[in-house]
């Protein structure tokens, strides 16, 4: 199965190492092919539009970047068949939330790990955000709290009911 990998992982060094040592290779152990969006567009991108003297020209190279990054991940959400959001912080972040947002929208199914054990839901009802963990679920997904219990949330079917009812939007 392709998947999709939503997170804020690529923004801190830890969090990179993360997703290369740990999550990555185990999605690919369980024989899962795997879309980082942080490695979709080379770095190199981002720098030189950085690189512009401040004011409007580094705006609109950065707006541009921005847009060609975002346009990237939408074009490898839809291409993949699932995606895995990790959900830690005290919010889920705000890009992982928008790629579970437009996933659940698609019809793609969505597994949440949140290996982050300080509260973040709306109430003690919610793991995180409702509204998040609706599209997780209702997508016929789930949220697991361990990084080992993710490949048999890949593995497990979508109830009939909820891939049913997504397919008659």
């Amino acid at each position: 199965m392709t998947v999709y990998v939503a997170s804020p992982l690529g923004f801190s060094e830890a969090g990179r190492a993360f997703s290369r040592r740990y999550l990555y290779p185990a999605l690919r152990r369980a024989g899962h092919r795997v879309i980082d969006p942080w490695a979709l567009t080379p770095a190199s991108t981002l720098a030189r539009a950085r690189r512009q003297p401040d004011g409007r020209a580094r705006r609109a190279a950065l707006a541009l970047v921005n847009a060609r990054i975002a346009r990237t991940n939408q074009d490898a959400i839809d291409r993949a068949e699932a995606v895995v959001a990790v959900l830690d912080g005290v919010d889920v972040d705000s890009g992982t939330a928008a790629e579970i947002g437009y996933a659940f929208a698609r019809g793609k199914r969505i597994i949440g790990y949140r290996g982050d054990f300080r509260l973040a839901g709306d109430n003690e009802g919610a793991v995180v955000n409702l509204q998040v963990e609706y599209f997780i679920r209702a997508s016929g997904g789930t949220i697991v709290t361990r990084l080992a219990d993710l490949p048999r949330a890949l593995r497990r079917r979508p109830s009939a009911g909820a891939s049913a009812s997504r397919r008659t939007r």
